[in-house]
C-alpha cells in the first residue's frame, strides 16, 4: 500500500464522518486482500470513490478516465492508486495503452489487491436515484486478468451501491451496500466456449445485483415524484424532510421499496397517481411561493416543537459554536464559495468541498495550534489531540448549531402565519399517498 493512499484512507475516515454523520455500510467486505473487481454505480462523480473506498477495508485501485492524468499529476495519481482507462476519442493508440493497463490490473489482482470500476461510465448532471446502463469493461478486465495469470488465482466480481440522501449536502446520509461476490473462475468453461456471450451475461447479472444495492427509479421522469412522496411520508432518504429518528437503514429500505413499487406498477400509466404527482408538485411550489418549508411546517403543525429544548441547545452550545466558526467555518466558507463559482457542474461540488475543505481547515489551523502550544505551554501531544478531536467536533457542533438556529427561525415564521389551507392540502395529500401507494 502506497503511503499517500494510506494517508488518504485515514483522512477520509474523518472527513466522511463529518460530511455524512449518518453513514452505514451493508455487507461490508472483511478482507483487506480481496482480489475483487468492485462494480459500483456512479451517482455522485468524485464522491463515489471517496465514499466507497474510504469507508471499507480492501486495498483498492481506481479505474479513472485517462484525461486527468496530466504530467504534473501523474505521481500523485499513481500514489493514490489510480489507473487510467483510455476511451476511443483519447487517441489512436487507445487499444495498446489499455493493454498495458490490463496487464497492471492482472498483476494487482494476482497480488491480492482489488479494483473498483464505476460501471455506468458517467454521472448525471443532476443527482437522480437510479442506475444507468452498465458497461462490460469490468467483466472483460476480470477475464483478461485470469487469462494472463493462467487461471491460477481466484478473481471475484462484487456489486456495490453508493446511496446518498443528497451527495452535496453537508450533514446528510450515506449508505454503501455490497452484494455477494461472484467467482469468475466458475465461468471458465463458458468463457472459453463463447467469450462475448459470457461477458454480456455476467454484465447483465451484475447490473441486476447493482440495482438491488441502491434506490433505482427506472423512469428518470418519475424521480421527482418518488422524492416528493418521501418528503411527505418522512420515511425515506431525503436530506431535509425526513424523520431522522427512524434508523438510516430502515429509511434506506423504504426508499428502495418505494422505487421498486414505482417500477413494478408503471406509475406513469396510472391516472390517479399522475393526479397525485401534480398535487405534490403544486404543493411544494406553493410552499416556495409562501416562503415556507416542509419540515418547519410539519413540526409546528404536529406540535413537535420544544422551544425550551431548542433555546437550551442554542444557549449552552454557543461557546463551542464560536470555536467551531473560528476553526472550521471561516476556511470552509472560502473553499465553498470558490468551488461553487469555479465548478459549473454541481455534481462535483460535494466531493471537492469535502477534500479541499479538510485541507483548508488543516492549513488554517496548524499555525493557530502551534501558537496555542507555545502560549499555553501545552505538550505536543495535547496540541495534536486538540487538532484531531476538538477541531472536527467543534466544527460539527457549529454546523448543527446554525442548522438548529435556522430551523427555529423558520418555525417562528410558520407560527406567525396562517397556514391552515396549506396544512389542509398537505394532510389530504398524505391520505392519498397512504391510499394509493401501499409501501411501508
Amino acid at each position: 500500500m502506497r503511503i499517500l493512499y494510506f494517508l488518504m484512507k485515514f483522512i477520509l475516515k474523518i472527513t466522511l464522518w463529518v460530511y455524512y454523520p449518518r453513514f452505514r455500510n451493508v455487507n461490508q467486505p472483511k478482507k483487506r486482500y480481496a482480489r475483487t473487481i468492485y462494480m459500483s454505480n456512479h451517482a455522485a462523480s468524485f464522491m463515489d470513490p471517496l465514499a466507497v473506498v474510504g469507508s471499507q477495508r480492501p486495498i483498492v485501485f481506481f479505474m479513472t478516465r485517462s484525461d486527468i492524468f496530466k504530467p504534473f499529476l501523474k505521481p500523485i495519481l499513481w500514489a493514490s492508486h489510480m489507473l487510467p482507462i483510455y476511451r476511443k476519442h483519447d487517441g489512436e493508440d487507445t487499444k495498446a495503452k489499455n493493454e498495458e493497463v490490463f496487464k497492471e490490473c492482472a498483476r494487482l489482482l494476482k497480488g491480492g489487491r482489488s479494483i473498483i470500476v464505476f460501471a455506468e461510465g458517467f454521472t448525471d448532471d443532476v443527482f437522480i436515484r437510479r442506475l444507468k446502463s452498465v458497461k462490460k469493461g469490468a467483466v472483460r478486465i476480470g477475464f483478461l486478468s485470469l487469462e494472463r495469470i493462467n487461471w491460477k488465482k481466484k478473481i471475484y466480481l462484487q456489486a456495490v451501491g453508493a446511496n446518498y440522501s443528497e451527495p452535496n449536502t453537508l450533514g446528510s446520509d450515506c449508505v454503501v451496500s455490497n452484494g455477494d461476490p461472484i467467482c469468475l473462475n466458475d465461468y471458465k468453461e463458458a468463457y472459453e466456449k463463447d467469450p462475448s456471450k459470457t461477458i454480456l451475461d455476467l454484465t447483465l447479472l451484475m447490473e441486476k445485483d447493482m440495482r438491488k444495492q441502491i434506490t433505482d427509479v427506472r423512469k428518470a421522469a418519475m424521480a421527482p415524484f418518488h422524492e416528493n412522496v418521501m418528503r411527505i411520508t418522512r420515511k425515506g432518504m431525503n436530506a431535509v424532510d425526513s424523520n431522522f429518528r427512524i434508523p438510516l437503514l430502515q429509511r434506506w429500505e423504504y426508499s428502495r421499496n418505494l422505487a421498486i413499487w414505482f417500477n413494478e406498477n408503471k406509475v406513469e400509466e396510472n391516472k390517479e397517481l399522475m393526479v397525485l404527482k401534480q398535487r405534490l408538485e403544486d404543493y411544494f411550489t406553493r410552499l416556495k411561493k409562501e416562503e415556507l418549508e416542509e419540515t418547519p411546517l410539519y413540526k409546528v403543525e404536529n406540535n413537535l416543537r420544544n422551544k425550551f429544548k431548542d433555546y437550551l441547545f442554542l444557549f449552552s452550545l454557543a461557546p463551542v459554536m464560536i470555536l467551531g466558526v473560528i476553526h472550521c467555518y471561516l476556511p470552509y466558507k472560502f473553499i465553498k464559495n470558490f468551488i461553487e463559482k469555479s465548478f459549473k457542474r454541481k455534481v462535483f461540488w460535494g466531493s471537492v468541498k469535502m477534500l479541499l475543505g479538510f485541507v483548508a481547515i488543516a492549513l488554517f489551523n496548524i499555525p493557530i495550534i502551534i501558537l496555542l502550544v507555545k502560549l499555553l505551554d501545552w505538550s505536543s501531544i495535547i496540541g495534536v489531540l486538540y487538532f484531531m478531536v476538538v477541531l472536527p467536533i467543534s466544527g460539527v457542533i457549529a454546523y448543527k448549531w446554525f442548522e438548529a438556529y435556522n430551523l427555529n427561525k423558520k418555525m417562528n415564521y410558520v407560527s406567525n402565519k396562517d397556514v391552515s389551507k396549506i396544512v389542509e392540502e398537505r394532510n389530504a395529500i398524505e391520505k392519498e399517498i397512504q391510499r394509493l401507494i401501499p409501501v411501508s
